[in-house]
């Protein structure tokens, strides 16, 4: 037998080749000729050249970071001591059952259990780490007891990919039953007195356009379309009402939603349509009895809460008027009470209300002045309590049961740290600065009391789809803070922090205003001190993975390190490819330049790729996943090549693509700590700031 001997590192990085290819849309010609790298056999990438680039880039991430190897090892074992590895969530009663899950000590993925409530043995009904055996990539997609209680369905995606399998097994007995369900993204329902299921199908571009019913022990092929969408942009989902009568199957896109119901017993019927789809007015439903409840932003762009007879759905009537003030992001029901969640100033508020008494409105009060607070699992429909999750940036995540009668918080759980943490070493505030424009922007600061004034700060950013970044606590982020740093999120424009409005504020024609925001928040936490000019590390990924790679072309001076995690950085390409997975649904989101001129123009003005030129960068590390479905590999592996060929600096720059895994990177509780050391170590390294 010989021995294989390593691979010298390598002494220089990795350079593409470069291939003429060009694209021309309304009269403009653009040139691409790093447009190889992606693979024309997509989702398969089989090309040794692309292979063979993306494992040099890995070959040299490696050497580049060796020297950090002890600061790395450092930092997951920091990570590592703060979680309780032998840990189990707050059982949960779900009708004759109580559940909960577990992790075992050093175990990576968790185990499902249950226990009649009347009393007996506990019952485990899902092994994620017997079903993660041998696999280099684990991601539980949904899970499912029927609603006797005797099935468990569940689907898994072991690749990345993000298409999922689905299975189904007896619980008692753990004999799992022919049905293998593939290619699928969805929850998973129970119908028809268990003897079905409904779920969505992946088609070949990964859009889930129907809704289908699978019955047990009939083959996949027979299996029904129960509900189709036609228009390519829009995704269909399927859920349940809240009293379990209802399938509730939604269509939309990123700002149009249509929804029709099944009687969940009887799935064969034929849709109920509530209201046909009109551009830009979402909503959502359920039921209480024969009336609907129905979320929607038809009058107010912050959304209403109306009502209509389930006999004529689409007569609707405000039960709670949109409001500036308040902005409506969602409801849940249950049968002596409803509950609304929303924010106020970008403060998490929770409501309890009544039926009888629409004037009774309780508000659940918590501590912080800022804070994370949201509905945990409530799965029963005649609730008395209501489990509830709070954080903030200094307090550890703790689960609450909210009891209506007395209106008491009764805390369950609080985080454990079990390498240890005392909250009055680190401070939090709440900070507005002004963007160019004038508006006030809302920026979350932690740090520890002791930290040097103007010292180095880790600045994050998303700004995008309408999805607000919370104050939330991070067990990881405690590495940073230790050594001297300051962490701040930048609740910018694109996201709904503020309301809808502050996400319109954000896309489409109004796009560059999060890009603004970023750059002028920087700059006002260098005006009061907080950092200085060089010394701000900033992070995103994937559409923040896009502001990122805006910035450092726009203000690269101001930033000492950047990360750019599965950053969607090929903007205009990708919106110009009607064939890839999520195009069609993102034009609302980003426009339509294929159609569109100024929305072409728009978008290439920004498109981090497009807009790469001469000129110094900061130190970059950019990952992406090779099965990645949403922001393909080839964007930051065509950016990153670029950026080799143009930049004018010597700093760093270093790409790692995970192999064998997706948008999310590793899976596994502890896999991933590795990845986030990996970036800890690079911004400590390229700030100065000591390990």
């Amino acid at each position: 037998m010989t021995e294989t001997t390593p691979a010298a590192p390598p002494k220089s990085p990795a350079v593409a080749a470069k291939q003429p290819h060009s694209f021309t849309h309304h009269g403009v010609t653009i040139d691409d000729p790093y447009h190889w790298l992606r693979d024309p056999g997509y989702p398969e990438v089989t090309d040794p050249a692309i292979l063979g680039h993306l494992q040099a880039e890995n070959a040299w991430f490696e050497a580049r970071m060796k020297p950090c190897e002890p600061l790395i090892e450092t930092l997951v074992s920091e990570m590592r001591g703060r979680i309780k590895e032998a840990d189990k969530s707050v059982p949960q009663r779900d009708g004759d059952w109580l559940y909960w899950i577990e992790y075992e000590e050093g175990a990576e993925y968790k185990k499902w259990w249950r226990r009649p409530v009347s009393g007996g043995s506990d019952e485990l009904i899902l092994d994620e780490v017997a079903l993660a055996e041998g696999l280099e990539y684990f991601r539980l997609g949904a899970i499912s007891v029927s609603n006797n209680g005797r099935m468990l369905a569940w689907s898994v995606d072991d690749s990345g990919s993000e298409r999922f399998t689905v299975r189904i097994k007896v619980i008692a007995s753990g004999e799992v039953l022919p049905d293998v369900i593939p290619e699928t993204d969805s929850s998973l329902i129970w119908a028809a007195g268990d003897t079905a299921l409904v779920y969505s199908h992946l088609n070949a571009q990964w859009r889930t356009d129907n809704a289908r019913l699978h019955w047990l022990g009939k083959p996949v092929s027979e299996d029904i379309e129960l509900f189709h969408e036609d228009d390519e942009g829009f995704r269909v989902s399927a859920g349940l009402s809240a009293n379990d009568e209802w399938l509730v199957i939604s269509s939309g896109d990123h700002e149009t939603s249509e929804i029709h119901l099944i009687p969940a017993a009887a799935p064969l019927t034929p849709p109920l349509l509530v209201r046909a789809r009109q551009v830009g007015v979402e909503y959502d439903v359920d039921l209480h009895g024969e009336t609907l409840f129905i979320h929607t932003n038809d009058t107010h762009e912050n959304f209403r809460l109306a009502t209509a007879p389930l006999s004529c759905p689409d007569a609707w009537t405000t039960l709670i008027e949109g409001s500036e003030d308040f902005y409506l992001t969602g409801f849940d029901l249950f049968r002596d009470f409803y509950v609304t969640e929303g924010r106020v100033r970008g403060l998490d508020r929770i409501e309890v209300r009544y039926y009888d008494d629409p004037a009774r409105i309780e508000p659940i009060a918590f501590p912080e002045a800022s804070y994370e607070a949201s509905l945990g699992d409530n799965p029963e429909w005649a609730m008395q309590t209501l489990r509830v999750s709070y954080e903030s940036m200094v307090s550890p995540a703790s689960v609450y049961d909210y009891h209506i009668a007395d209106r008491r918080l009764e805390r369950l759980k609080t985080q454990e740290i079990p390498s240890g943490y005392n909250a009055a070493r680190y401070a939090t505030e709440r900070l507005e600065i002004a963007a160019r424009d004038g508006t006030l922007v809302p920026v979350s600061v932690v740090y520890r009391r002791d930290r040097t004034a103007g010292g180095p700060l880790y600045l994050y950013g998303y700004g995008a789809y309408g999805i607000a970044i919370g104050p939330g606590f991070s067990t990881a982020r405690l590495s940073l803070l230790d050594r001297g740093m300051a962490f701040a999120i930048a609740h910018i424009r694109g996201g709904d922090d503020l309301g809808r409005a502050w996400y319109k504020a954000g896309k489409l024609e109004s796009r560059t205003n999060t890009f603004n925001d970023f750059v002028d928040v920087a700059e006002g936490l260098i005006a009061c001190g907080l950092t200085a000019a060089g010394r701000i590390a900033i992070a995103g990924g994937s559409a923040g993975g896009e502001l990122i790679g805006a910035v450092i072309n726009s203000n690269a001076e101001l930033f000492g390190a950047a990360a750019a995690h599965v950053p969607f950085v090929d903007v205009l390409a990708t919106m110009l490819d009607a064939e890839l997975p999520l195009t069609p649904g993102e034009w609302p989101e980003w426009g339509n330049p294929i159609e569109d001129k100024a929305a072409f123009d728009l978008i290439r003005s920004y498109s981090p790729y497009d807009q790469v030129k001469p000129q110094a960068y900061p130190p970059l590390l950019v990952t992406a996943g090779l099965n990645d479905p949403r922001v393909t590999y080839w964007e930051p592996a065509k950016w990153v090549a670029k950026l080799r060929e143009l930049k004018t600096d010597n700093n760093e720059l270093m790409f790692k693509t995970n192999m064998g895994a997706g948008h999310g990177g590793k899976s596994g509780r502890f896999e991933g700590l590795r990845e986030t050391a990996e970036e800890f170590a690079f911004i400590l390294w390229q700030l100065g700031v000591s390990g």
